[in-house]
């Protein structure tokens, strides 16, 4: 069985009320689908980058399986170059940037590099708002999550 995990955050000011999505698609190996799921969640006062995170951490986190091929597609340079490049120097660093500063986000950089260890994870990005339809999926999710985080703000 393959996945692929289309991931998005959205939020309103940054900080601000913000939402985050995952549209998941399970395939096995000739390509047909299996399953589809949906997934998104809020929070009344986030950033975009934590909301990027949090969904990549919500699309592994919702594998019931060890060792599954999972493709994440994701429209933030931020993950991709984190979790592919830059975790590495953090590490040896004791999570400090090359610059000397402590790592941003640092709790969800950890939790994600643990959830990457017993899987086997491809990290892909695609542009966002050009009409690929899982990341489309994923981003009205997390439109969603952010206009319900909005709405519990206004009320």
């Amino acid at each position: 069985m393959k996945v692929k995990a289309y991931t998005d955050g959205a939020c309103s000011g940054n900080p601000g009320p913000g939402g985050w999505g995952v549209y998941l698609v399970a395939e096995n190996n000739l390509g047909e689908i299996l399953k589809e799921e949906a997934l998104y969640g809020k929070n009344q006062e986030t950033t975009n980058q934590i909301m990027e995170l949090t969904a990549a951490i919500q699309a592994l986190e919702s594998l019931k399986r060890q060792n599954v091929e999972i493709t994440v597609f994701t429209d933030s340079k931020y993950v991709v170059d984190g979790i592919t490049k830059w975790i590495f120097g953090w590490l040896k660093n004791n999570w400090h940037t090359a610059s000397k500063k402590p790592v941003a986000n640092r709790s969800l950089w950890e939790e994600l590099f643990n959830l990457t260890k017993n899987q086997n994870v491809k990290w892909v990005w695609v542009k966002g708002h050009a009409g690929v339809p899982g990341n489309e999926k994923a981003d009205s999710l997390a439109v969603k999550g952010r206009e319900e985080a909005s709405n519990e703000l206004r009320s």
